[in-house]
């Protein structure tokens, strides 16, 4: 049995430098998610290794619907490039009879304006006779962009954190 691979990029911009965003959105998640978005994300806990490559994150989800949380594994952590990778490997949509695993890998730099220019790649690793199309991942997509710009107003309302 075949895997196919889909793959989807998007790039977006901000007005927080990219350092600020890097160490809010990746860095610090785990104590920053469930503080901005209490409704959404109950707690990222890391359960294997310390956080860098080959280590399992859990993010639990605050309500109580159909997936209570999703694991992902760290493939890529660098802090000097600001590039973070990772592929979801248990819970949400790989837990359909579809897809096989999800692979992200997020870019950020800094942009003329003082702000910084990011880039998401998702490679949806899909099992053989199914195909996935970019309506089918629109509710997820809307959802990470809700996190993205509650960050994201978080940091501009604190100039000062994450410094």
């Amino acid at each position: 049995m075949g895997v196919n691979v889909t793959t989807f990029t998007d790039e977006f911009t901000s007005p927080v430098p990219a350092a600020r965003l890097f160490k809010a959105l990746i860095l610090d998640a785990h104590n920053l998610y469930p503080k901005i978005t209490p409704l959404g994300i109950k707690s990222i806990d890391t359960v294997e290794g310390d956080g860098g490559p080959g280590s399992i994150k859990q993010i639990n989800f605050a309500q109580d619907g159909l997936v209570t949380h999703v694991k992902h594994k760290v493939d890529a952590l660098d802090e000097e490039k600001m590039v973070y990778a990772y592929t979801l490997i248990e819970g949400g949509e790989v837990a359909t009879e579809k897809i096989e695993s999800i692979s992200y890998e997020m870019k950020f730099e800094n942009s003329p304006n003082g702000g910084c220019i990011g880039n998401n790649t998702s490679k949806y690793h899909i099992k053989e006779g199914f195909e996935i199309k970019e309506d089918d991942i629109k509710e997820g997509k809307e959802r990470a962009l809700g996190v993205f710009k509650a960050i994201e107003a978080f940091l501009i309302e604190n100039p000062n954190a994450y410094v």
